[in-house]
């Protein structure tokens, strides 16, 4: 009867139904005694790839990561590249922990280059989701040390020079006393972000930067991030932004597993093969 139920309702031959029936009759038990199976020999799926944040630096935007972003796409990893507000470190900190905490789920890599090093050590302390920390060309200040501190520290930066030949300062409404936006001269832009970037392209990031607050540069850093992490570091050995003695002594400090690239400050856009293997190897440590 439920076969002839079959051919009616569906308008097919009743030997195309037996043979439905018959093969449903070899496969159900099959797929009945797999779904109930508890046993040991049961076959688990792999721990889920930890989710990439990648947060940008000062004079910069997201977009700085787009290749580096793609190449990890194609890995399978899933990608975040949130804005940095460059408003002040410990805010900047709070912002990206807020946006981990709300965006993502599971273990997480923090990415930082430039000042976006100080502010993934900040804001790493606050979410034991993260598991990694990697910096690209970054700082990664111990406590109490500043951007501003650690960009001078040293000979080698072009940030170092006389302000006034360095940066356009611009008044912004609701400022602290005495606070301003600092945007880097389109003439010093080029050469000491871009140096081994074409010419055309450092024009570009030039006058798409967006600028970071004098206070920001020097509010002092809290407890890093990198004393309780693992990290991996990025030396640009021709970055003339952030010297690259600086950057050495830093990730030895930390402790991080360093590789020296042959590039400028911007290294994500001039070697974002290099970048993303530090992070593809930072990720892959965690099992």
């Amino acid at each position: 009867m439920f076969i002839a139920r079959i051919t009616r309702l569906t308008r097919v031959p009743l030997a195309f139904a037996v043979l439905v029936l018959a093969l449903l009759a070899t496969m159900l038990p099959g797929q009945l005694a797999g779904a109930g199976d508890t046993s040991t020999g049961a076959t688990h799926s792999p721990d889920p790839k930890p989710t990439i944040v990648l947060v940008h630096g000062a004079w910069a935007d997201a977009s700085s990561w787009s290749e580096v972003t793609t190449r990890l796409q194609r890995q399978g990893y899933q990608v975040l590249a949130p804005p940095n507000p460059l408003r002040s470190l410990s805010g900047d900190a709070a912002y990206l922990s807020a946006f981990v905490q709300q965006r993502t789920s599971g273990s997480v890599v923090l990415v930082g280059h430039s000042y976006g090093g100080a502010v993934i050590t900040n804001a790493a302390t606050s979410d034991p989701d993260v598991q990694a920390l990697v910096y690209i060309d970054a700082f990664a200040p111990a406590d109490g040390e500043s951007v501003l501190f650690l960009a001078s520290e040293l000979p080698g930066s072009a940030l170092a020079a006389d302000p006034a030949t360095v940066f356009d300062p611009v008044a912004y409404p609701g400022a602290p006393a005495g606070d301003v936006d600092l945007y880097v001269k389109s003439t010093v832009f080029p050469d000491a972000f871009a140096n081994d970037l074409p010419a055309k392209r450092g024009a570009v990031l030039a006058a798409s930067q967006r600028p970071l607050t004098v206070s920001a540069a020097a509010e002092p850093s809290g407890p890093p991030a990198w004393e309780t992490l693992p990290s991996w570091y990025l030396v640009g050995t021709r970055d003339n932004v952030l010297p690259p003695a600086q950057q050495r002594a830093m990730a030895e400090r930390a402790g991080s597993t360093t590789v020296a690239v042959k590039a400028g400050h911007l290294s994500m856009l001039s070697r974002p093969g290099a970048v993303t293997d530090l992070i593809v190897a930072a990720a892959r440590s965690l099992g």
